[in-house]
């Protein structure tokens, strides 16, 4: 594809994505700290009424600018499409939602045969937003960049929750975490966002769903990060759940040979 072209479909999914993100973010804000039914999904994650509406407005908008993509958002399913797929966390930590901690997001990807290239975060409550391509990230519109940090040693570590790790993965995490200057827990999302804009160097976390990362790919990246699962590998639709972010490449090899030896 021609660099202009490229550039001019950069900036058409970006700002649609942007404005999706502007859709979503009143209607968190209006049902944040107020009385809402808690349910209990299959899986036995919380949900309310909140992730339900976000996602029909957002699969709404969606349809009727781009009826031909296909739509896969954690509420409601997949919508077949042509290779353009939109991926949507209508509300990124539920749990953070319901207890009134202002640190959930709503995620936001576009991705074009399974792989992540365009990429929101958006903190409703914060009113803070990552907005990527896989060359650019940035926050509340101004362009970000990952921190410098290349050792272990001094790397700042941030993981949604320690319960998450199961099995061998209590072993990994505890060796990484032995290996770094600090750790942090809790912020689903934003921990990603933090990493983007230079304040947090690594994020380790598992059992993710194809909506809570697809997201994060091109906000790490365009602000210069590296992500894959824990074995190195690049993420797509079909990934296992296991995401390593860091800021740097040598500090991504680095906390791979830590999780793997």
């Amino acid at each position: 594809m021609p660099e202009m072209q490229r550039l001019r479909m950069d900036e058409d999914y970006l700002r649609f994505a942007n404005c999706l993100a502007d859709a979503a973010r009143p209607l968190a804000r209006a049902y944040f700290r107020t009385p809402l039914e808690v349910m209990t999904k299959s899986d036995a994650s919380p949900v309310t009424v909140a992730d339900r509406e976000i996602e029909s407005r957002l699969r709404g908008l969606i349809e009727a600018s781009f009826p031909d993509h296909g739509i896969f958002g954690e509420e409601s399913g997949v919508k077949p499409g042509n290779t353009w797929t939109w991926v949507i966390d209508p509300i990124d930590g539920t749990k953070s939602f319901i207890t009134g901690m202002p640190l959930f997001g709503t995620l936001i990807a576009l991705s074009e045969g399974g792989i992540p290239r365009y990429g929101v975060i958006d903190v409703p409550i914060l009113l803070e937003r990552w907005a990527a391509t896989s060359s650019s990230t940035y926050f509340n519109g101004t362009l970000v960049s990952t921190s410098n940090c290349e050792a272990l040693g001094q790397a700042r570590l941030c993981m949604t929750s320690p319960d998450m790790f199961v099995g061998d993965e209590v072993n990994k995490f505890e060796r990484l975490s032995r290996a770094v200057r600090l750790r942090r827990f809790g912020g689903d999302c934003y921990i990603f966002g933090l990493l983007a804009s230079g304040h947090v160097d690594l994020v380790l976390e598992t059992r993710l769903q194809p909506y809570d990362y697809m997201a994060l790919v091109p906000v790490v990246e365009g602000a210069g990060g590296c992500i894959s699962d824990w074995n190195g590998r690049p993420l797509s639709i079909d990934s296992c759940g296991q995401v390593l972010a860091s800021a740097s490449r040598r500090l991504h090899e680095a906390a791979l040979i830590e999780l793997n030896r």
